[in-house]
């Protein structure tokens, strides 16, 4: 039996940090954070964050060099051929420090890759069970809107960007509700590592 991976996933604002912050500091669990890669990747004088300073322009970079991530996100969260050839710079980057650091660990040593696109990304293979963390529609928007300070078309059209909830959930090992208290995620949390509620679709996914 090959090492036991996790794939956190779900909704843009749906409470992923919430989950892989506990699964850290309660459960003792090394969290790779796909989003810290991703960071890593446009740091300033990095090549892909060269390349895309070369294709948008220089009013993508901040007076310290650093990427106005407010700015290239209003361009590929409303150009769909941008956001693709965005994700295409990034993603090897990302994938490789993910090899990189999973080499570091035994493997015997749980892991939990926390990634926001693990559909949309087709990353789904690199791990052995998926869980994602769902809310109500409403409640993704409201804290994605308040989160990001977004309009509520802005926030809508960052959310439709992915992969529906329900299409992810169904794809999924395990389901985490969030629409309710931070302490009941929790209990959701405990229950599944002690092997209560766990169900096996893997079986049925290609």
């Amino acid at each position: 039996m090959g090492r036991r991976i996790i794939g956190l996933t779900g909704g843009i604002a749906t409470g992923k940090s919430t989950v892989s912050d506990y699964l850290a500091t309660r459960h003792g669990l090394p969290v790779l954070d796909a989003d810290a890669y991703a960071r890593q990747a446009v740091q300033p004088g990095s090549p892909i964050l060269a390349a895309i300073a070369a294709r948008y322009g220089p009013t993508l970079l901040q007076p310290d060099g650093s990427l106005n991530r407010s700015q290239l996100g209003e361009i590929i969260f409303s150009q769909p051929a941008e956001k693709a050839w965005v994700e295409q710079q990034i993603h090897p980057f990302v994938r490789q420090r993910f090899t990189q650091i999973t080499e570091q660990f035994p493997t015997e040593q749980t892991l939990v890759y926390a990634i926001p696109l693990l559909f949309e990304a087709n990353l789904t293979h690199l791990v052995s069970e998926i869980w994602v963390v769902t809310c109500r529609p409403e409640q993704q928007l409201r804290r994605l809107r308040d989160r990001a300070q977004l309009s509520t078309d802005q926030a809508q059209r960052r959310i439709d960007n992915q992969l529906p909830l329900a299409e992810k959930a169904a794809q999924s090992d395990v389901v985490l509700d969030n629409s309710g208290s931070r302490e009941a995620l929790f209990r959701q949390v405990d229950g599944v590592l002690e092997g209560l509620g766990r169900t096996d679709q893997r079986q049925q996914r290609p």
